[in-house]
């Protein structure tokens, strides 16, 4: 785990021997899955150390768990990114895995117990239908996303799931310059505020990486998030 290693240490994070044998053990469980379902296009041993897991954990350049924050969810997660590495990286947390793809839950559940890990469910189920459930609206306090939907879209995912205080981090790449601009009515109007875009300045992610931070400072209209497909076709603003 060298380039996992060394990358965690330039963000200023320590892995200990404990967590870096949950990483390898992520490792092979989800390459070993990836043979039966698509989880993944990334396999190689380096390439996931990267592109997955350190990419998973530069959100602790905009979050860390501090005493009374610390209810996460992870908005299509896929096989677990960037949720279980904040997991493994911060074992406080209370995650929350949502995926619309039940094959992907099965996956999720069998490596949350080949990890050990407590304080982790896993929701199966479109954000559209699972945000107007009130075990799940405005809950959480962060409200993580990666590679999920253009940010117009992405943001009526997101911030009905987030508690007012909270935050959404929204892990983008390439030139999203336009894609803030478009999804500053969209924020508004479902109660939140453009914290920040912060780029992430690592030799092991060249390329244009960004984490997109909105606070939660109003309620969500009940209104929202409309039926499932609808942020997609027709976004906000």
């Amino acid at each position: 785990m060298e380039k996992l290693i060394a990358g965690a240490a330039k963000l200023g994070l320590h892995l200990s021997p404990n967590q870096l044998e949950q990483f390898r053990t992520y490792y092979r469980e989800l390459t070993e899955w990836n043979r039966r379902i698509n989880l993944t296009a990334i396999t190689g041993y380096e390439e996931v150390q990267v592109k997955h897991f350190l990419d998973s954990l530069t959100v602790a350049l905009a979050w860390q768990p501090g005493s009374g924050d610390n209810n996460m969810i992870d908005v299509g997660t896929g096989a677990g990114m960037p949720g279980l590495p904040l997991k493994i990286l911060f074992p406080q947390i209370r995650l929350v895995l949502l995926d619309a793809t039940a094959k992907k839950a099965d996956f999720l559940e069998h490596i949350r117990q080949k990890l050990e890990m407590d304080d982790v469910g896993i929701v199966v189920g479109r954000a559209e239908e699972i945000a107007r459930l009130s075990r799940y609206r405005e809950q959480f306090d962060v409200v993580l996303s990666r590679a999920v939907a253009t940010l117009p879209t992405l943001a009526e995912l997101t911030l009905p799931f987030c508690k007012v205080g909270g935050r959404v981090i929204a892990q983008k790449k390439g030139d999203i310059d336009l894609e803030v601009d478009q999804a500053s009515g969209a924020i508004i109007t479902l109660g939140g505020r453009l914290r920040e875009v912060k780029r992430i300045d690592l030799e092991e992610l060249p390329d244009d990486r960004y984490l997109v931070v909105i606070d939660k400072i109003l309620p969500t209209p009940e209104k929202y998030p409309r039926r499932a497909g609808m942020p997609g076709k027709r976004p906000i603003g």
